[in-house]
């Protein structure tokens, strides 16, 4: 079900700092845009408030998650909560092992052929390249050539609209848009604006 909620767009919006009182404005102006994968960092201020806010509010077309997740015990609070995907910065085999025994979808971090490996080896649905900024289309295009045919990358780290196309043509299917679509502080009306710039970048592809 993640893979196919990617596939309308393949972008995942990554709320950093969204507050519960901010949840359901950003998430309706994300869902509007077409955005189908929301994650909730779990260094946001009472995450599990707003992972629980935007599951009961939006359609159950749209996937919530939290980012940032370091130990099982997080992995049965995201679950608790309502969330379904699980993303993290790394690739502990001890939390993708408790995020998959909880039924989770598993969008590990990644940073080497290595890690993608073994993250996959584990049950991973798609793999987070973190931090993007670092390896650029051309090892986007070195690792799909040697991972399992319909491996799901999403670089994530300085993604904009503007740089998206290359990584998309050496063969990414989707991004995670953090900061460059969500800080702290932001209206509803400019995270709005700012989705459907991604979107809009996304389709002249």
């Amino acid at each position: 079900m993640l893979k196919q909620a990617l596939t309308q767009n393949g972008l995942v919006a990554i709320l950093r700092g969204l507050r519960p009182q901010e949840a359901e404005a950003i998430g309706t102006v994300l869902y509007d845009a077409g955005i189908r994968v929301i994650e909730v960092p779990l260094n946001s201020p009472q995450p599990y408030d707003s992972i629980r806010l935007l599951r009961s509010l939006l359609p159950a077309d749209c996937l919530i998650g939290a980012g940032t997740v370091l130990t099982p015990e997080q992995v049965s609070q995201v679950k608790d909560a309502g969330g379904q995907v699980i993303v993290m910065p790394h690739s502990d085999p001890v939390v993708l092992r408790a995020a998959k025994a909880a039924g989770l979808f598993l969008s590990p971090g990644v940073a080497t052929p290595t890690e993608a490996f073994a993250a996959l080896a584990e049950g991973a649905d798609v793999l987070k390249m973190f931090p993007a900024e670092q390896m650029g289309p051309a090892v986007v295009k070195a690792w799909l050539a040697v991972l399992p045919a319909g491996t799901v990358l999403l670089p994530v780290g300085g993604i904009t609209p503007d740089n998206m196309a290359p990584f998309i043509s050496a063969g990414v299917k989707g991004f995670g848009l953090g900061s460059g679509l969500f800080k702290p502080g932001m209206s509803a009306a400019q995270v709005g604006a700012s989705a459907e710039a991604y979107v809009a970048a996304w389709n002249k592809q």
